[in-house]
């Protein structure tokens, strides 16, 4: 084995002795060496983010579209961890009464990830910011009993059901190994230095990964600062890009090339597969934005063309573009309009072709954006 990463640690003796990773602290010895593959993906990764970051500031309403967009990588992290909900559910307008374990997940990564983008004005990113995150992910649901919001106090290990210490995949730095290495991780994250953000974000990941502070919530808090990270260095002003979709999609390939520094202390090879990721994924949010935009526009010229109510029409359909999914009720009390001037808006934006009614049933009439939730489902 190759320590350039880190070594495996003897904890304990007799029938309790086992074996757990010790990282060594970033920046790796000797440093990353970059290939003309490496940089020329380093290069275009960064570009790409460059033109998303540009695209995303001149789109309409940019909240709205961002506020979609963490709802999709709530969805996509969860997935990950093998949470079972689809984007239809996230997005149901009667989503307090039907909340079920797989929703709650996805929800709390939802307000996690708001709570951590707004302390990031009060603090920079560090062990308290990452705690703070985990409680809100990981209250009132599934793992909500493995300590929210607190480094772990005894040993976690990594592998399929059933399996023990001694068979596990992968084991994390004991107690006492954990807390320094998060507390290197806090050093590295915010030295001044002159690596590029993309290579030192790639690199904090994979440290979190391997050190997996938490009992319960690492996969999800780890891609969390990656995006952080980048909105912190200010190469995004907003969550517009999310790298889970390419992790689910390679799933098996990912855990395979963390795996791969931490017997080889090839970072090299990681490097690269991080980049392909960022890369992949600022181009897709790019082609999204850009249907999204011409999706809005066209439909926005037509509501602009139905007269007198066009008012209040613009009104529900500017609604619609952050809820796709919408019942007449509620968007009534949201927009502060009558009942019936929701329900006659709801009528005119079906005979535009812009809404569908989705149940028969008169009683809860449900309808859908069907346009614009085809560009959102894509993936999920």
């Amino acid at each position: 084995m190759n320590d350039r990463a880190g070594e495996y640690k003897i904890n304990l003796t007799g029938d309790l002795r086992y074996k757990s990773f010790l990282p060594k602290p970033l920046p790796p010895n000797p440093h990353i060496e970059l290939d003309e593959d490496a940089i020329l993906l380093l290069s275009k990764a960064n570009r790409s983010l460059g033109i998303l970051e540009g695209i995303s500031r001149h789109i309409p309403d940019n909240d709205l579209f961002v506020s979609m967009y963490v709802r999709k990588e709530a969805l996509l992290s969860s997935q990950i961890e093998g949470t079972q909900a689809t984007l239809d559910d996230i997005l149901d307008p009667n989503i307090e009464g039907n909340t079920n374990k797989n929703v709650a997940d996805v929800i709390n990564y939802i307000k996690a990830s708001q709570y951590a983008k707004k302390r990031l004005n009060d603090l920079p990113i560090c062990n308290r910011l990452l705690k703070e995150t985990h409680e809100v992910l990981m209250l009132d649901v599934r793992g909500g009993e493995k300590n929210p919001g607190e480094f772990r106090s005894s040993q976690n290990w990594i592998g399929p059901q059933g399996s023990t210490l001694n068979d596990a995949r992968y084991v994390p730095p004991n107690v006492e190994d954990m807390k320094e290495a998060m507390s290197e991780l806090e050093k590295f994250l915010n030295n001044e230095d002159d690596m590029d953000p993309l290579i030192k974000a790639g690199l904090a990941h994979y440290q979190f990964e391997t050190i997996h502070p938490f009992l319960d919530g690492n996969g999800r808090i780890g891609r969390l600062l990656i995006t952080l990270f980048l909105m912190e260095k200010q190469i995004l002003s907003q969550e517009t890009l999310y790298i889970s979709y390419f992790l689910k999609r390679n799933r098996v390939e990912y855990y395979d090339r963390l795996m791969e520094v931490r017997i080889k202390g090839n970072y090299e090879q990681w490097i690269k597969f991080f980049l392909l990721a960022i890369y992949e994924t600022a181009e897709d949010a790019i082609a999204t934005i850009e249907k999204i935009d011409k999706l809005h526009n066209t439909n926005y010229k037509a509501v602009e063309k139905t007269g007198r109510a066009a008012k209040t029409i613009k009104k529900v359909f500017e609604y619609l573009e952050s809820n796709p999914i919408i019942d007449i009720k509620k968007t009534s009390a949201e927009l502060g309009i009558s009942f019936n001037a929701a329900s006659n808006a709801v009528k005119k934006l079906i005979e535009l072709n812009i809404l569908k009614q989705t149940e028969s049933s008169q009683r809860n009439r449900v309808f859908v954006y069907e346009e614009y939730l085809k560009i959102m489902r894509k993936d999920t």
